[in-house]
Protein backbone atom coordinates (compact mmCIF):
# COMPACT_ATOMS: atom_id res chain seq x y z
CA UNK A 1 0.00 0.00 0.00
CA UNK A 2 2.89 2.53 0.79
CA UNK A 3 4.38 1.34 -2.66
CA UNK A 4 1.05 2.65 -4.51
CA UNK A 5 0.62 6.00 -2.44
CA UNK A 6 4.76 6.33 -2.91
CA UNK A 7 4.14 5.62 -7.03
CA UNK A 8 1.01 8.14 -6.98
CA UNK A 9 2.79 10.74 -5.73
CA UNK A 10 5.73 10.10 -7.46
CA UNK A 11 3.87 10.53 -10.23
CA UNK A 12 1.56 13.90 -9.61
CA UNK A 13 4.74 15.65 -8.31
CA UNK A 14 6.58 14.62 -11.53
CA UNK A 15 3.29 15.97 -13.93
CA UNK A 16 3.79 18.98 -11.53
CA UNK A 17 7.10 19.23 -12.85
CA UNK A 18 6.77 18.71 -16.13
CA UNK A 19 3.95 20.95 -16.06
CA UNK A 20 5.37 23.98 -14.40
CA UNK A 21 8.60 23.45 -17.26
CA UNK A 22 5.81 23.51 -19.69
CA UNK A 23 4.37 27.04 -18.73
CA UNK A 24 7.78 28.26 -18.41
CA UNK A 25 7.97 27.23 -21.90
CA UNK A 26 4.97 28.71 -23.32
CA UNK A 27 5.14 32.21 -21.25
CA UNK A 28 8.50 32.47 -23.00
CA UNK A 29 7.20 32.14 -26.71
CA UNK A 30 3.65 33.52 -26.18
CA UNK A 31 4.71 36.58 -28.75
CA UNK A 32 6.65 33.81 -30.90
CA UNK A 33 4.70 31.70 -33.39
CA UNK A 34 1.69 29.81 -33.05
CA UNK A 35 3.44 26.66 -34.45
CA UNK A 36 6.01 26.86 -30.81
CA UNK A 37 3.18 26.62 -28.24
CA UNK A 38 0.53 24.66 -30.35
CA UNK A 39 4.02 22.06 -30.42
CA UNK A 40 4.86 22.56 -26.78
CA UNK A 41 0.98 22.36 -25.92
CA UNK A 42 0.63 18.65 -27.92
CA UNK A 43 3.70 17.76 -26.86
CA UNK A 44 3.65 18.55 -23.14
CA UNK A 45 1.21 15.61 -21.42
CA UNK A 46 3.23 13.03 -23.89
CA UNK A 47 6.40 14.45 -21.64
CA UNK A 48 5.21 14.43 -18.49
CA UNK A 49 3.80 10.36 -18.77
CA UNK A 50 7.68 10.06 -20.41
CA UNK A 51 9.09 11.62 -17.35
CA UNK A 52 6.85 9.77 -14.90
CA UNK A 53 8.03 6.07 -16.22
CA UNK A 54 11.48 6.45 -16.28
CA UNK A 55 11.35 8.27 -12.39
CA UNK A 56 9.49 4.92 -12.17
CA UNK A 57 11.64 2.63 -13.79
CA UNK A 58 15.37 4.07 -12.25
CA UNK A 59 13.58 3.69 -8.82
CA UNK A 60 13.23 -0.25 -9.54
CA UNK A 61 9.13 0.45 -9.38
CA UNK A 62 8.64 -1.13 -12.41
CA UNK A 63 10.16 -3.96 -13.68
CA UNK A 64 12.65 -4.36 -16.39
CA UNK A 65 10.59 -6.09 -19.13
CA UNK A 66 7.67 -4.15 -18.46
CA UNK A 67 9.29 -0.62 -18.34
CA UNK A 68 10.85 -2.25 -21.80
CA UNK A 69 7.08 -2.66 -22.98
CA UNK A 70 6.61 0.95 -21.79
CA UNK A 71 8.92 2.57 -23.17
CA UNK A 72 8.33 1.59 -26.61
CA UNK A 73 5.07 2.57 -26.15
CA UNK A 74 6.10 5.70 -25.11
CA UNK A 75 8.23 6.46 -28.10
CA UNK A 76 6.03 5.77 -30.04
CA UNK A 77 3.57 7.83 -28.47
CA UNK A 78 5.76 11.00 -28.80
CA UNK A 79 6.65 10.10 -31.90
CA UNK A 80 2.94 10.30 -32.82
CA UNK A 81 2.61 13.40 -31.05
CA UNK A 82 5.34 15.10 -33.13
CA UNK A 83 3.76 13.89 -36.31
CA UNK A 84 -0.39 14.72 -35.62
CA UNK A 85 1.26 18.39 -34.14
CA UNK A 86 3.29 18.68 -37.56
CA UNK A 87 -0.30 18.35 -39.39
CA UNK A 88 -2.41 20.51 -37.67
CA UNK A 89 0.46 23.36 -37.45
CA UNK A 90 1.00 22.60 -41.37
CA UNK A 91 -2.98 22.75 -41.78
CA UNK A 92 -3.23 25.78 -39.68
CA UNK A 93 0.11 27.83 -40.93
CA UNK A 94 -1.67 27.55 -44.60
CA UNK A 95 -4.80 28.54 -43.56
CA UNK A 96 -3.45 31.83 -41.79
CA UNK A 97 -1.67 32.28 -44.75
CA UNK A 98 -4.91 32.37 -46.71
CA UNK A 99 -6.01 34.58 -43.92
CA UNK A 100 -3.28 37.04 -44.77
CA UNK A 101 -4.19 36.99 -48.74
CA UNK A 102 -7.98 37.54 -47.76
CA UNK A 103 -6.78 40.54 -45.94
CA UNK A 104 -4.76 41.29 -48.75
CA UNK A 105 -7.33 41.33 -50.71
CA UNK A 106 -9.51 43.44 -48.90
CA UNK A 107 -7.67 46.66 -48.44
CA UNK A 108 -7.10 46.42 -52.27
CA UNK A 109 -8.61 48.18 -54.92
CA UNK A 110 -10.90 44.70 -56.07
CA UNK A 111 -13.96 45.54 -58.66
CA UNK A 112 -16.26 42.80 -59.75
CA UNK A 113 -16.57 41.63 -63.49
CA UNK A 114 -19.32 42.45 -65.76
CA UNK A 115 -21.83 40.42 -64.63
CA UNK A 116 -21.36 41.32 -60.76
CA UNK A 117 -19.21 37.81 -59.65
CA UNK A 118 -15.94 37.79 -58.05
CA UNK A 119 -12.90 37.19 -60.34
CA UNK A 120 -11.57 35.19 -57.40
CA UNK A 121 -14.37 33.49 -56.30
CA UNK A 122 -13.84 30.20 -57.45
CA UNK A 123 -10.80 29.60 -55.93
CA UNK A 124 -12.72 30.14 -52.37
CA UNK A 125 -13.65 26.52 -51.90
CA UNK A 126 -9.58 25.48 -52.78
CA UNK A 127 -8.29 27.82 -50.06
CA UNK A 128 -10.83 27.17 -47.25
CA UNK A 129 -11.37 23.15 -48.38
CA UNK A 130 -7.87 22.06 -46.09
CA UNK A 131 -8.20 24.61 -43.66
CA UNK A 132 -9.84 24.27 -40.01
CA UNK A 133 -13.69 24.88 -39.76
CA UNK A 134 -12.80 28.05 -37.34
CA UNK A 135 -10.38 29.80 -40.15
CA UNK A 136 -12.28 28.01 -42.94
CA UNK A 137 -15.15 30.57 -41.79
CA UNK A 138 -12.53 33.29 -41.43
CA UNK A 139 -11.71 32.94 -45.29
CA UNK A 140 -15.10 33.22 -46.07
CA UNK A 141 -16.40 36.04 -44.27
CA UNK A 142 -13.01 37.68 -45.60
CA UNK A 143 -14.35 36.78 -49.30
CA UNK A 144 -18.02 38.23 -48.89
CA UNK A 145 -16.51 41.18 -46.77
CA UNK A 146 -14.19 41.75 -49.98
CA UNK A 147 -17.46 41.15 -52.59
CA UNK A 148 -19.48 43.35 -50.27
CA UNK A 149 -16.38 46.06 -51.15
CA UNK A 150 -16.20 45.44 -54.40
CA UNK A 151 -20.05 46.38 -54.91
CA UNK A 152 -19.87 49.05 -52.58
CA UNK A 153 -16.93 51.05 -54.49
CA UNK A 154 -18.26 50.21 -57.91
CA UNK A 155 -21.37 51.82 -56.78
CA UNK A 156 -19.25 54.62 -55.76
CA UNK A 157 -18.18 55.17 -59.42
CA UNK A 158 -20.97 54.61 -60.98
CA UNK A 159 -22.55 57.74 -58.57
CA UNK A 160 -19.58 59.68 -58.92
CA UNK A 161 -19.91 58.98 -62.86
CA UNK A 162 -23.26 59.84 -62.58
CA UNK A 163 -22.79 63.38 -60.75
CA UNK A 164 -20.16 64.19 -63.66
CA UNK A 165 -23.07 63.56 -66.35
CA UNK A 166 -25.40 65.34 -64.45
CA UNK A 167 -23.49 68.56 -63.84
CA UNK A 168 -22.47 68.85 -67.54
CA UNK A 169 -25.79 67.81 -68.58
CA UNK A 170 -27.46 71.17 -66.42
CA UNK A 171 -24.15 72.90 -67.18
CA UNK A 172 -25.45 72.72 -71.11
CA UNK A 173 -29.21 73.26 -70.15
CA UNK A 174 -28.32 76.67 -68.54
CA UNK A 175 -25.48 77.93 -70.92
CA UNK A 176 -28.38 77.62 -73.62
CA UNK A 177 -31.26 79.64 -72.21
CA UNK A 178 -28.74 82.06 -70.76
CA UNK A 179 -26.78 82.84 -73.85
CA UNK A 180 -30.62 83.91 -75.01
CA UNK A 181 -31.43 85.59 -72.32
CA UNK A 182 -28.51 87.67 -72.59
CA UNK A 183 -28.28 88.69 -76.50
CA UNK A 184 -32.21 89.32 -76.10
CA UNK A 185 -31.08 91.69 -72.89
CA UNK A 186 -28.61 93.35 -75.33
CA UNK A 187 -30.77 93.89 -77.55
CA UNK A 188 -33.59 95.60 -75.45
CA UNK A 189 -30.77 97.76 -74.03
CA UNK A 190 -29.38 98.55 -77.73
CA UNK A 191 -33.07 99.01 -79.23
CA UNK A 192 -31.88 96.62 -82.29
CA UNK A 193 -35.01 94.74 -81.49
CA UNK A 194 -38.40 95.74 -82.61
CA UNK A 195 -40.77 93.35 -81.41
CA UNK A 196 -40.45 94.19 -78.27
CA UNK A 197 -43.48 91.96 -76.70
CA UNK A 198 -42.47 89.28 -78.62
CA UNK A 199 -38.73 89.43 -77.46
CA UNK A 200 -40.14 89.87 -73.76
CA UNK A 201 -42.53 86.49 -74.23
CA UNK A 202 -39.65 84.98 -75.57
CA UNK A 203 -37.78 86.13 -72.25
CA UNK A 204 -40.52 85.02 -69.84
CA UNK A 205 -40.72 81.23 -71.23
CA UNK A 206 -36.77 80.71 -71.17
CA UNK A 207 -37.32 82.02 -67.67
CA UNK A 208 -39.77 79.46 -66.93
CA UNK A 209 -37.94 76.42 -68.98
CA UNK A 210 -34.57 78.00 -66.43
CA UNK A 211 -37.11 77.66 -63.29
CA UNK A 212 -38.33 74.33 -64.15
CA UNK A 213 -34.73 72.73 -64.21
CA UNK A 214 -33.97 75.04 -60.77
CA UNK A 215 -37.25 73.18 -59.56
CA UNK A 216 -36.42 69.62 -60.53
CA UNK A 217 -32.78 70.25 -59.07
CA UNK A 218 -34.50 71.32 -55.90
CA UNK A 219 -37.25 68.49 -56.07
CA UNK A 220 -34.04 65.92 -56.34
CA UNK A 221 -31.93 67.23 -53.38
CA UNK A 222 -34.64 66.91 -51.36
CA UNK A 223 -36.44 63.50 -52.15
CA UNK A 224 -32.36 62.58 -51.65
CA UNK A 225 -31.67 63.63 -48.75
CA UNK A 226 -33.25 61.23 -46.60
CA UNK A 227 -36.26 59.55 -45.68
CA UNK A 228 -39.73 61.31 -45.96
CA UNK A 229 -41.84 62.00 -42.92
CA UNK A 230 -45.30 61.26 -43.93
CA UNK A 231 -48.27 62.74 -41.78
CA UNK A 232 -51.23 61.20 -43.82
CA UNK A 233 -53.27 58.51 -45.90
CA UNK A 234 -53.31 59.65 -49.62
CA UNK A 235 -55.21 57.49 -51.89
CA UNK A 236 -53.48 56.88 -54.94
CA UNK A 237 -56.43 56.16 -56.72
CA UNK A 238 -57.42 59.51 -56.92
CA UNK A 239 -54.00 60.74 -57.48
CA UNK A 240 -53.75 58.46 -60.84
CA UNK A 241 -57.12 59.75 -61.80
CA UNK A 242 -55.95 63.53 -61.49
CA UNK A 243 -53.08 62.74 -63.31
CA UNK A 244 -54.82 60.93 -66.03
CA UNK A 245 -57.13 63.53 -66.40
CA UNK A 246 -54.27 66.43 -66.36
CA UNK A 247 -52.49 64.48 -68.74
CA UNK A 248 -55.85 63.82 -71.22
CA UNK A 249 -55.41 66.49 -73.15
CA UNK A 250 -51.43 66.36 -73.54
CA UNK A 251 -52.05 62.69 -74.56
CA UNK A 252 -54.75 63.04 -77.34
CA UNK A 253 -52.73 66.52 -78.73
CA UNK A 254 -50.06 63.93 -79.10
CA UNK A 255 -52.50 61.28 -81.00
CA UNK A 256 -51.83 58.73 -77.84
CA UNK A 257 -54.34 56.67 -75.93
CA UNK A 258 -54.36 57.30 -72.50
CA UNK A 259 -56.31 54.57 -70.06
CA UNK A 260 -56.07 54.03 -66.38
CA UNK A 261 -57.55 50.48 -64.64
CA UNK A 262 -58.51 51.38 -60.95
CA UNK A 263 -60.19 49.30 -58.60
CA UNK A 264 -63.62 50.56 -58.32
CA UNK A 265 -64.18 49.92 -54.80
CA UNK A 266 -60.40 50.40 -53.49
CA UNK A 267 -59.03 53.52 -52.55
CA UNK A 268 -55.28 52.04 -52.57
CA UNK A 269 -54.70 54.67 -49.55
CA UNK A 270 -50.79 55.03 -48.55
CA UNK A 271 -49.14 57.02 -45.92
CA UNK A 272 -46.93 59.97 -47.28
CA UNK A 273 -46.93 63.40 -48.69
CA UNK A 274 -49.88 63.77 -51.90
CA UNK A 275 -47.78 66.19 -53.84
CA UNK A 276 -44.63 64.43 -53.84
CA UNK A 277 -46.66 61.14 -54.86
CA UNK A 278 -48.57 63.13 -57.66
CA UNK A 279 -45.18 64.40 -59.20
CA UNK A 280 -43.35 61.03 -59.05
CA UNK A 281 -46.82 59.63 -61.00
CA UNK A 282 -47.25 62.76 -63.16
CA UNK A 283 -43.55 62.09 -64.15
CA UNK A 284 -44.02 58.70 -65.45
CA UNK A 285 -47.36 59.71 -66.66
CA UNK A 286 -45.46 62.10 -69.04
CA UNK A 287 -42.37 60.60 -70.14
CA UNK A 288 -44.73 57.76 -71.33
CA UNK A 289 -46.76 60.19 -73.27
CA UNK A 290 -43.95 61.87 -74.75
CA UNK A 291 -42.14 58.54 -75.88
CA UNK A 292 -45.05 56.76 -77.37
CA UNK A 293 -45.87 57.29 -81.39
CA UNK A 294 -49.11 58.33 -82.83
CA UNK A 295 -51.23 55.86 -82.18
CA UNK A 296 -50.05 54.00 -79.48
CA UNK A 297 -51.31 53.73 -76.19
CA UNK A 298 -50.49 54.16 -72.58
CA UNK A 299 -51.80 52.40 -69.60
CA UNK A 300 -52.07 53.16 -66.32
CA UNK A 301 -53.09 50.10 -63.84
CA UNK A 302 -52.74 49.61 -59.87
CA UNK A 303 -54.50 47.19 -57.20
CA UNK A 304 -52.95 44.95 -54.22
CA UNK A 305 -51.01 42.12 -54.92
CA UNK A 306 -48.66 39.83 -52.31
CA UNK A 307 -49.61 42.46 -49.37
CA UNK A 308 -48.59 45.33 -51.36
CA UNK A 309 -49.99 47.89 -53.49
CA UNK A 310 -48.64 48.26 -56.78
CA UNK A 311 -48.88 50.65 -59.62
CA UNK A 312 -47.89 50.04 -63.35
CA UNK A 313 -47.23 52.30 -66.12
CA UNK A 314 -47.07 50.92 -69.71
CA UNK A 315 -46.11 52.64 -72.40
CA UNK A 316 -44.96 52.24 -76.19
CA UNK A 317 -41.86 53.60 -76.72
CA UNK A 318 -40.40 50.59 -77.94
CA UNK A 319 -38.33 49.70 -75.62
CA UNK A 320 -35.22 50.64 -73.56
CA UNK A 321 -31.63 48.58 -74.49
CA UNK A 322 -30.83 46.27 -72.30
CA UNK A 323 -27.47 47.60 -71.17
CA UNK A 324 -28.91 51.06 -70.08
CA UNK A 325 -32.05 49.75 -68.11
CA UNK A 326 -30.04 50.20 -64.85
CA UNK A 327 -29.16 53.40 -65.74
CA UNK A 328 -32.86 54.63 -66.17
CA UNK A 329 -33.08 56.23 -63.05
CA UNK A 330 -29.82 57.70 -62.53
CA UNK A 331 -29.76 61.49 -62.70
CA UNK A 332 -28.84 63.35 -65.28
CA UNK A 333 -29.22 59.61 -67.67
CA UNK A 334 -29.99 60.51 -71.18
CA UNK A 335 -30.72 57.69 -73.11
CA UNK A 336 -31.14 56.74 -77.06
CA UNK A 337 -34.19 59.70 -78.99
CA UNK A 338 -36.75 56.82 -78.29
CA UNK A 339 -36.62 56.77 -75.00
CA UNK A 340 -34.89 59.13 -72.69
CA UNK A 341 -33.36 62.29 -74.34
CA UNK A 342 -36.21 64.60 -74.36
CA UNK A 343 -34.19 67.84 -74.38
CA UNK A 344 -34.64 68.49 -70.67
CA UNK A 345 -32.39 67.75 -67.76
CA UNK A 346 -33.17 64.46 -67.73
CA UNK A 347 -34.24 64.59 -63.43
CA UNK A 348 -37.86 63.22 -63.58
CA UNK A 349 -36.70 59.40 -63.44
CA UNK A 350 -34.09 60.56 -60.41
CA UNK A 351 -36.76 62.66 -58.96
CA UNK A 352 -39.02 59.63 -59.08
CA UNK A 353 -37.30 56.91 -57.71
CA UNK A 354 -36.41 59.38 -54.77
CA UNK A 355 -39.94 59.54 -54.09
CA UNK A 356 -41.05 56.37 -54.26
CA UNK A 357 -38.11 55.16 -51.43
CA UNK A 358 -38.44 57.76 -48.88
CA UNK A 359 -41.54 56.21 -49.47
CA UNK A 360 -39.97 53.30 -48.03
CA UNK A 361 -40.96 51.57 -52.00
CA UNK A 362 -39.49 50.19 -54.72
CA UNK A 363 -39.47 51.13 -58.77
CA UNK A 364 -38.08 49.36 -61.30
CA UNK A 365 -38.34 49.04 -65.15
CA UNK A 366 -38.81 46.67 -67.67
CA UNK A 367 -39.20 45.94 -71.44
CA UNK A 368 -42.44 44.38 -72.33
CA UNK A 369 -44.01 44.22 -76.07
CA UNK A 370 -43.81 47.32 -78.17
CA UNK A 371 -42.36 49.42 -75.55
CA UNK A 372 -41.71 49.25 -71.52
CA UNK A 373 -43.39 49.05 -68.20
CA UNK A 374 -42.83 51.13 -64.75
CA UNK A 375 -43.40 49.15 -61.88
CA UNK A 376 -43.84 50.83 -58.59
CA UNK A 377 -44.86 49.06 -55.29
CA UNK A 378 -45.63 51.12 -51.97
CA UNK A 379 -46.08 49.31 -48.44
CA UNK A 380 -49.73 49.34 -47.09
CA UNK A 381 -50.07 51.58 -44.07
CA UNK A 382 -49.79 49.66 -40.77
CA UNK A 383 -53.46 50.45 -38.95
Amino acid sequence: MKDLLAIIALAVCTCLAVGLVGAAALHLVRRKSLRYQLTIATLLPVLAVVATVMINVRLMFISGHDSTVILIGLVTAVLLAVLGAWLVLRRITRASRQVGVGLQQLVADTSLTHDGTDPDQDSLAGRTAAAPQELAAVIRDLAETRRTLAESRARERAAEQSRRELVSFMSHDLRTPLAGLRALAEGLEDGVISDVPRALSHLRSTVGRMTGLVDDLFALSRVQGGPAKPQSLVSLTELISDVASESAATAAAQGVLLTADLPPDDRLAVRGSADDLARALANLVTNAIRHTEAGGDVRLAAGREDGQIRVAVTDGCGGIPEESLDRVFEAGWRGTPSRGDDGGAGLGLAITRGVVESHDGRIAVRNVEGGCRFDLELPVPAH
